[in-house]
C-alpha cells in the first residue's frame, strides 16, 4: 500500500471515531483533528488544522496541558480529566489520554484521544449540590428527599419478616450492611429504614449509584475536589465529607471500577478522605450500606467486586427475596399499590377481581415489587370509571406463548413447590375472608380443622 493511500485510510478512521482524535506535529501545529473533538470543543475544524496549539488553545496553562507535555516532555497521560476554555470561552470538561509520537528515538508529534464530559461533569456538580441542599437545613431535608422507614416495609411471608427483623437489628448497630437483591426487591428501602431506624437518624442519609458515572466522576463525587487539582477544578464536598455522621448508600458497587474500589477501601479502613488533588485528610464518620443485584461470589469470580472491599463491608449481610418466591405477599402487595395509585389519581377503584388476583398469581415478576406497582399502576391510569380493576386493565403482563402460565410456574418451581406456594395463599385469603378464624377457614377449604392447624404450623 502507498504511504498516500495510507495517510488516506488513517484520516477516514479518525474521521468515523466517536472519541476526538487530536495531533500535533513536532512543531505543535495541529495536523489531524477529527470531526468529533471539533464537536466537542465547539471549534470550526478550519480554525485548529495547521494552526499553532498555543495559538488557539492560548487560555490552558502549557503545564496543564497534556498533549503538550507529552510532545515536549514525552509524558504519556491516560484518563485524565480536564477543564478549559476553548477559542470562544465555551468551558469544556474531557477525559484525555496523550502519548507522544515517537521514531528512532525522537519525539516527532504527539497524540490525544479526548472523550466529552462536559455535561456529566455538570450532572456531578448538580448532583453534590442537591446531595448537599437535602442536608442542610433540615427543613428543606423533609420536602427533597422522601423518608422510608419499616413502617412502610409490607409483607407477611415468613421468610421476608425474618429478613426485615434482621434489618431491624441491623439499624441499632454502626457496622456496615452488605444487601444483595435482584432489581426490584426494595434494596433501598430497606437501607433507608436501616438508616432512619437507628441513631444516624438525624444525621444525613445519602445515595450514590455507581453505575451512573464514569470513574473520573465518580471519584470526585465521593471524595471531592480541591482546587488546582487539575485544570478547571474548585473546591467541592463529596459524598463523604457530605455524609459525615450519617450513612451513604453505594447502590449497585459492583459497577464501581476496580481501581476505584481499592480506593474505596482505604478510605473505610482509615477513616479519613483526602478530596481529588488536594493535600489534607479530612476525618470522616460515615457508615456504609452497599447493594448488589447479582451473588457476591460470581461478581467476584469475574472481577467485577473486589474480595477484600467485600469482606470489609460485609459484617451484616441481607438477601432480600424475589417476589416469586414470596407469592403469598403478591396480593397483599397488590391491594396496597390499588390504595395507594387510587388515591394518587383521584379514582375509585376499590378492588382487584378474582381472575386479576389469578392473574398477578400467575405471573412469575422478573422486575420484582417495582414490576408489580407498575403493573398495578397501568392498570389503574386506564381505568376510566370502574371500580374494579379486572384482568383485562393488566394488559402489561404476558403470558408464555409457548406454555399455559400455571405449567410456566411449574417448571420454574417443580410442581411440589407450585402446589404448595398455591395452598398458601388459598389459606391465606381463607383466614383472610374468616377473620383469623381456625375452624370457619377449614370448613371454607373443606378440610379438618386438625389439617389446617398442622398445615399453619408447618410454615
Amino acid at each position: 500500500m502507498k504511504t498516500k493511500e495510507y495517510r488516506a485510510i488513517t484520516l477516514e478512521v479518525f474521521r468515523l471515531m466517536d472519541e476526538g482524535i487530536h495531533v500535533l506535529d513536532a512543531e505543535g501545529k495541529t495536523v489531524i483533528y477529527n470531526e468529533a473533538m471539533a464537536h466537542m470543543e465547539k471549534m470550526n475544524r478550519r480554525d485548529v488544522l495547521r494552526k499553532p496549539f498555543r495559538e488557539v488553545f492560548g487560555s490552558i496553562d502549557e503545564k496543564d496541558s497534556t498533549l503538550l507535555q507529552a510532545l515536549e516532555k514525552g509524558k504519556i497521560t491516560t484518563s485524565v480529566q480536564q477543564t478549559y476554555r476553548n477559542k470562544n470561552n465555551n468551558e469544556i470538561t474531557t477525559v484525555n489520554s496523550s502519548y507522544p509520537i515517537m521514531q528512532d528515538g525522537a519525539i516527532i508529534g504527539a497524540l490525544e484521544i479526548a472523550k466529552n464530559v462536559t455535561d456529566i461533569q455538570k450532572m456531578s456538580h448538580t448532583i453534590l449540590d442537591l446531595h448537599k441542599a437535602t442536608i442542610e437545613p433540615a427543613g428543606v431535608r423533609e420536602h427533597k428527599l422522601k423518608k422510608y422507614n419499616f413502617d412502610n416495609i409490607i409483607g407477611q411471608n415468613p421468610s421476608f419478616v425474618e429478613i426485615v427483623e434482621r434489618a431491624k437489628k441491623a439499624a441499632r448497630s454502626d457496622a456496615s450492611v452488605f444487601i444483595y437483591g435482584e432489581t426490584g426487591t426494595g434494596k433501598e428501602l430497606i437501607a433507608q429504614s436501616i438508616h432512619f431506624g437507628g441513631d444516624r437518624q438525624d444525621r444525613p442519609f445519602l445515595a450514590q449509584n455507581c453505575a451512573a458515572l464514569p470513574e473520573s466522576l465518580l471519584e470526585g463525587i465521593l471524595f471531592g475536589t480541591a482546587k488546582g487539582g487539575f485544570t478547571g477544578a474548585v473546591d467541592r464536598a463529596g459524598l463523604f465529607e457530605q455524609a459525615d455522621g450519617g450513612t451513604l448508600l453505594l447502590d449497585e458497587i459492583s459497577a464501581m471500577p476496580y481501581d476505584l474500589q481499592g480506593k474505596l477501601l482505604r478510605v473505610l479502613q482509615e477513616d479519613y478522605v483526602r478530596p481529588i488533588g488536594g493535600s489534607k485528610d479530612i476525618p470522616i464518620d460515615v457508615r456504609i450500606i452497599a447493594t448488589i443485584n447479582e451473588p457476591a461470589d460470581r461478581l467476584i469470580e469475574r472481577g467485577k467486586l473486589r474480595k477484600d472491599l467485600y469482606y470489609r463491608l460485609n459484617i451484616i449481610s441481607i438477601n432480600l427475596p424475589p417476589l416469586r418466591e414470596r407469592r403469598d405477599d403478591i396480593l397483599l402487595l397488590g391491594e396496597k399499590f390499588l390504595d395507594k395509585h387510587n388515591r394518587r389519581s383521584g379514582k375509585e377503584v376499590w378492588m382487584l377481581s378474582d381472575a386479576a388476583k389469578a392473574k398477578l398469581l400467575d405471573y412469575g415478576y422478573p422486575g420484582n415489587v417495582r414490576e408489580l406497582e407498575n403493573i398495578i399502576m397501568e392498570g389503574v391510569s386506564m381505568i376510566d370509571s370502574e371500580h374494579v380493576l379486572t384482568e383485562d386493565q393488566l394488559s402489561i403482563i404476558k403470558p408464555s406463548a409457548d406454555m399455559p402460565i400455571g405449567l410456566e410456574r411449574t417448571k420454574e418451581l417443580g410442581l411440589s413447590g407450585y402446589l404448595e406456594s398455591v395452598e398458601a395463599l388459598l389459606i391465606e385469603e381463607a383466614l383472610s375472608l374468616c377473620d383469623g378464624n381456625i375452624s370457619h377457614a377449614a370448613e371454607l377449604l373443606k378440610i379438618k380443622r386438625q389439617t389446617l392447624q398442622h398445615k399453619l404450623k408447618k410454615r
